[in-house]
Formats: structure tokens, sequence, C-alpha cells
């Protein structure tokens, strides 16, 4: 399993708007590692130095890679053009808390592939790692948006929002959600850009790095 070699965390924490990390809340770290060993969306922690800590079977799929060839290897590696951010923004997107963009990453088959990212800093074991959340996109760019205004204080998601926020994190498409909960997809979207709203996220890749950064779904109505 991709997981081997990096243990359930002891003592989780969520980066805040106010720069300090505070302790996640009950039931964090099973719904972490059960999403990100188990989603479909392409997903990766580094250190803050920007290398490959651990990756999931879905961000190897996408990029053709084998986990050896990117444990330890920084990120900016497969960025196509080079880095996406100078050092000096990596460090100031950590110091938001949260950063979306939209990178052109290359395959190991030398193939191109163009992603929508979000990422969020967290502590593992007392290690200070970032979450990364990969999800197709069609427009391209390089530069690394604002982060989302007041992550720290998100307004409940209703408990329909979670379910579908939860599904959308394991990989879950519309159609599909839709189908699994009886609901038409337009129903769908609506409690998506709800959801998004309520949390501030920009993207459906930043909303999914907030509900596993944050734990979100204990914030539920």
């Amino acid at each position: 399993m991709n997981g081997a070699g990096m243990r359930p965390p002891q003592a989780a924490m969520s980066a805040v708007a106010a720069g300090r990390l505070v302790p996640q809340k009950a039931g964090w770290e099973s719904l972490f590692w059960s999403a990100f060993k188990r989603s479909k969306n392409g997903m990766a922690l580094t250190d803050d130095r920007r290398r490959h800590v651990e990756v999931n079977g879905a961000y190897l799929r996408l990029l053709g890679y084998r986990r050896p060839e990117l444990i330890g290897h920084p990120l900016y590696e497969l960025s196509i053009g080079g880095p996406v951010a100078s050092e000096r923004e990596w460090q100031d997107a950590l110091r938001r808390d949260q950063f979306t963009g939209v990178a052109d990453l290359r395959r190991r088959d030398g193939g191109r592939v163009t992603v929508e990212f979000a990422g969020h800093p967290t502590l593992m074991n007392g290690r200070r790692l970032v979450l990364i959340v990969l999800m197709s996109a069609n427009r391209r760019g390089r530069r690394l948006p604002s982060a989302v205004v007041d992550p720290s204080r998100p307004a409940p998601l209703s408990r329909r929002e979670l379910e579908i926020v939860q599904l959308i994190a394991l990989g879950s498409s519309g159609p599909e959600i839709a189908d699994e909960l009886h609901l038409a997809h337009d129903t769908v979207r609506t409690h998506v850009r709800n959801a998004m709203t309520k949390v501030g996220a920009r993207s459906r890749a930043q909303l999914v790095a907030m509900l596993l950064g944050e734990g979100l779904w204990t914030n539920s109505s």
C-alpha cells in the first residue's frame, strides 16, 4: 500500500489564520488516512521544502511514477517550465495556511497533465507537512492565487453538504454522487457551491484539502 512508511498521526494539528497551530478534533486521523489512501484524487504530503513525503495510489497513477521515484524529491521537479512558485512565494503561501493554483505536470512517460491543486499545511507526529490535492483541470496558469478569506472560521456545513464533500474527497464525480444519494445532479452542484462558499474554498481541490486538513466534517449542522 502507498501509505507504507507513514504511520497515522498521534498528535495531528491544523494551521489557522492566526499563524499558530491547534489540536485537531477527534476522528481526524482515521478519516484523513482513509480518504488519503482510498481517494481517486491524487494526493501527496510534502515537507516545507516541497519534497514528497507520502503519495497515494491516485497520485502515482495520474503521473505514472513509482513511489520510490518520488519520495524525497521536490514537487517542482514535476512542473513543466519550472516551479509554479518561487521559494519566497512558497513560504508566503505556507504562512497563508491555504493556497490553490493550476500547474502543468510532467508524467513519467513524457506526457503532460494539467491539474488544479490545493495545499494545506498541517502537523503530523510533530512534523510540519503540507497536504497537496490534485484534480484535473482544463485551464492553465502559473501564478499561486491568494489564499481563502479567513479559512479558520468556516461556517458549519449541513449534513448533506458534508456527505457530498466527503464523497468528493474520495474521488466521486458529480453524477456518481447524484446517483448514490438519489439526488439531481444540479442539486449536488448547488450543495457543492454552498459548501465552498461557507468555508471560503476557491476550488473543489481546496474544498477537499480543507476537509482533510481542518477536519471540517466535525463542524457540521
